[in-house]
């Protein structure tokens, strides 16, 4: 039995910090899983971008040298 001067019981003391859900678990690991992929997404892209502007320099050196024979046929 409690003292007489104390009736009340005592709450448990309160979390500060919140349990993550398995959804919040999830999207971190989404995330960090992410943050790499897209990094690879952008240097892929990049290479891409330098890929189709070496290839549009060298259609263009192709077309002048095909007009230059052409033109040195006629």
């Amino acid at each position: 039995m409690p003292p007489e001067g104390d009736l009340h019981m005592q709450a448990a003391p309160v979390r500060a910090t919140a349990i993550p859900s398995v959804t919040d678990a999830l999207r971190a690991v989404e995330s960090l899983l992410m943050s790499g992929g897209q990094r690879t997404a952008r240097r892929n892209a990049w290479t891409s971008v330098l890929e189709d502007r070496r290839r549009a320099k060298d259609r263009v050196e192709a077309q002048r040298v095909l007009e230059e024979v052409t033109s040195a046929r006629s």
